[in-house]
């Protein structure tokens, strides 16, 4: 395991005292994890630890979302950045048995953000006690990453109206990293999320007179077939994508000798291009359409586009490894990481202003915590360290001298 660097931010949040408050306020917000848009006592508790500290903050930005203004000793530079974390858990029934468990049945802190929440409020509390700094300090409790459109709702409720920020950053834990170490890159490193459902329709009949029907059983399985082809066949070779086949009903099992008048295939894709984001929709919409009528069929497409690639942008990526390379050491920051196809809503405000996305590393995947897991849990370890980056960056990004 590294050995974190001499570093007087750092040094302060790992004092046992603050990383035993930093402990106790995450396994907190994992006893009592709440779903996107529902996380009203999860906003309760860091308007609490934001009053106590002295931090003025406005609460229901994006609905449940909070932003937090720390101002420095100095603000004529006129420059502010941006800090967030996402607050809400999955839909998820936890299979641990330690004392800060979920207590709210199917629902599970099972990706790590009530460590995020946690790290970011530790922060918070170093830079209520340090102001050495020129330019405003928002802090962003973001609701509603999982899916539920969190980041969304606070563009649309003015977040960098009403924040402005020059530039913004996020972190998220990552099981398959080892402890002390930081990843970070320019560009994509998390691929957009994009959702499908194709509604095969044909005509039901008997099933020992197919010849009298529009099988859509049969157009379907086709269909399937052939999609699965799109990313090896279309997409060109050094291009990353996925496309996968996760649902499909159609019939009824009580009537194994009816066919059915429609089939509904379901499915995700992931890419990290425009050009080739449109092209896949574009040709599932073909295969799909030109498959089902070769089987006397027809077919309906819904597709939604849920988040954009996260892009750090290159400067502010530069800037972020830098600032990890004073609390890890340089040969601990990964500059070239593996993109992943997971995705993540920070996208839409990265797509808004400039930033980056960093990954923590906090070990477990080889015991099978791993994200979105039954059995997973944030690693207390890595407390001070992620709170210690999240205020390096925003102290690194305003000097009291502006010579960055």
């Amino acid at each position: 395991m590294p050995t974190h660097l001499a570093n007087p931010v750092l040094e302060a949040l790992r004092q046992p005292g603050e990383h035993a408050l930093l402990t106790q306020l995450r396994q907190d917000f994992h006893r009592w994890p709440e779903m996107g848009f529902e996380e009203n006592r999860t906003a309760d508790r860091i308007a609490m630890e934001l009053g106590l500290l002295g931090i003025p903050f406005t609460r229901g930005v994006g609905r449940t979302g909070i932003v937090a203004v720390i101002e420095g000793e100095r603000t004529d530079s006129g420059r502010a950045v941006g800090l967030r974390a996402d607050m809400d858990a999955l839909a998820l029934c936890e299979l641990n048995r330690f004392g800060h468990a979920s207590q709210n049945p199917g629902v599970m802190h099972a990706c790590g953000h009530d460590g995020h929440t946690a790290m970011l409020l530790g922060a918070a509390r170093f830079l209520a006690r340090h102001r050495r700094f020129n330019g405003t300090i928002h802090l962003i409790f973001q609701p509603a990453e999982e899916g539920r459109g969190g980041a969304q709702a606070m563009l649309a409720d003015g977040l960098f109206e009403r924040f402005p920020c020059d530039e913004i950053y996020a972190l998220h834990n990552s099981p398959v990293l080892p402890v002390g170490t930081v990843a970070v890159a320019p560009g994509a490193c998390l691929s957009s999320a994009d959702m499908f459902t194709l509604r095969i329709i044909g005509k039901g009949g008997h099933g020992a007179h197919p010849h009298l029907a529009a099988d859509p059983v049969v157009a379907a399985s086709h269909v399937i077939s052939a999609l699965h082809h799109i990313v090896p066949r279309n997409v060109p070779p050094m291009e990353n994508a996925v496309l996968s086949i996760c649902a499909i009903r159609g019939g009824d099992m009580e009537a194994r000798n009816v066919i059915p008048d429609f089939v509904e295939i379901g499915g995700t894709v992931r890419t990290f291009s425009k050009s080739v984001q449109d092209l896949i929709e574009s040709r599932i919409a073909e295969i799909a359409q030109q498959t089902a009528a070769a089987h006397g069929a027809r077919a309906e497409l819904e597709y939604s586009r849920l988040f954009p690639p996260t892009v750090s942008t290159e400067r502010e990526a530069a800037f972020a490894a830098q600032v990890a390379a004073r609390l890890v050491g340089a040969e601990h920051v990964i500059t070239k990481p593996m993109p992943s196809t997971a995705s993540e809503d920070f996208s839409c405000m990265l797509e808004a202003r400039p930033g980056a996305y960093l990954r923590v590393g906090q070990g477990g995947a080889e015991q099978g915590r791993t994200l979105h897991n039954p059995n997973y849990d944030f690693n207390d370890e890595i407390l001070p360290l992620g709170a210690a980056l999240l205020a390096s960056l925003a102290l690194d990004a305003l000097p009291l001298q502006t010579d960055r």
